[in-house]
């Protein structure tokens, strides 16, 4: 697999599947966050594989579908410089269902991403929200047979709890992750990050700057128009404390030389080997900034001081609304 920059390569699990030490997380480019162009985002997803990405993140329910159309334009060409990561099972309350993990619908939503994704094969597919209703073993079971199929190479999961994690596992082993983690939402240390440890299974970290939390963009009067008011750690409560607690990492980002969200992705690139932040952005002009963290080295005692300031619940209020927090581990 090319790498067109040197970037540093990692490790999906034990799988020997190998990716660029940070992926792009595409979502943004369908119009998550506000208005997109087809145009600007195939060139950020271009721009990306130039610079050494490898790793591409998507999904079927970004756009309904329209990501990975636009992925797969993307990558025409070039599909052999990428790790194509794709989810599925999200429907957001169509049928009145949060996610659609059924065995007999596997293969029917893989079908549909490939057909979209323009690629014969899919390298990491995993379910993006877990069907409560269905075991975690059947949709796995389901993803499994779809790797002896030839369609899938690898089995991922996202957002799911450490015994999910060790129920799927048994089943076929799992490489990746994908599960939010930054300095303001470190939950899986608790037990998630050390039963993917002990399984030889990777973290595919996403949200990385906690919705611009992290990244300096928040202030306490946030538009009335502002999607993050959905967020209880963006209400008027809870902001101006947490504002507080981040005055600490853009302190010592200043004194650095970098932003604060270079230093956001730095301090995951060094917790581990087997942590692959994913940066998501809209305009190509960022992504040179965001590769710099990996330039970056922080001392025993700068990590220190960031570990004493975020501590695990120094952050205050929920990192998604209230409807999606049902269904995924805290």
């Amino acid at each position: 697999m090319a790498i067109n920059r040197n970037l540093p390569t990692r490790s999906l699990g034990s799988s020997g599947l190998q990716s660029s030490a940070i992926g792009l997380g595409c979502m943004s480019l369908s119009g998550t966050y506000g208005a997109s162009n087809d145009e600007a985002g195939i060139a950020v997803i271009r721009e990306a594989l130039d610079r050494g990405i490898t790793l591409l993140d998507t999904s079927d329910a970004y756009g309904n579908g329209h990501n990975e159309e636009l992925v797969g334009k993307a990558i025409k060409g070039r599909r052999s410089e990428v790790v194509l990561a794709t989810k599925f099972g999200n429907v957001g309350g169509r049928g009145g269902k949060t996610a659609d993990g059924r065995p007999e619908y596997v293969p029917v939503a893989c079908e549909a991403s490939l057909s979209r994704l323009g690629v014969d094969v899919i390298d990491l597919y995993q379910p993006g929200r877990l069907d409560p209703t269905i075991p975690v073993e059947d949709t796995v079971g389901a993803i499994a047979e779809l790797i002896r199929q030839g369609k899938v190479r690898y089995l991922g999961l996202s957002e799911v709890s450490a015994e999910q994690l060790r129920k799927a596992h048994r089943v076929h082993p799992v490489s990746a992750l994908q599960i939010e983690y930054s300095l303001a939402t470190r939950f899986i240390e608790r037990e998630i990050l050390a039963t993917a440890r002990e399984l030889g299974i990777s973290i595919v970290a996403y949200n990385v700057t906690a919705h611009g939390l992290l990244a300096g963009s928040a202030s306490v009067q946030l538009g009335t128009n502002d999607p993050r008011t959905r967020l209880s750690r963006f209400s008027k409560e809870n902001l101006p404390r947490n504002l507080q607690t981040v005055a600490a990492l853009d302190s010592m980002a200043e004194a650095k030389g970098y932003s604060p969200t270079q230093l956001s992705i730095a301090w995951l690139l060094s917790r581990g080997e087997d942590i692959i932040p994913l940066v998501g952005l809209t305009r190509r002009t960022h992504l040179a900034d965001n590769l710099s963290a990996l330039d970056i080295s922080l001392r025993e005692d700068e990590l220190q001081t960031l570990d004493r300031a975020f501590a695990p619940g120094v952050i205050v209020g929920d990192r998604a609304p209230a409807e999606v927090m049902r269904f995924s581990p805290s």
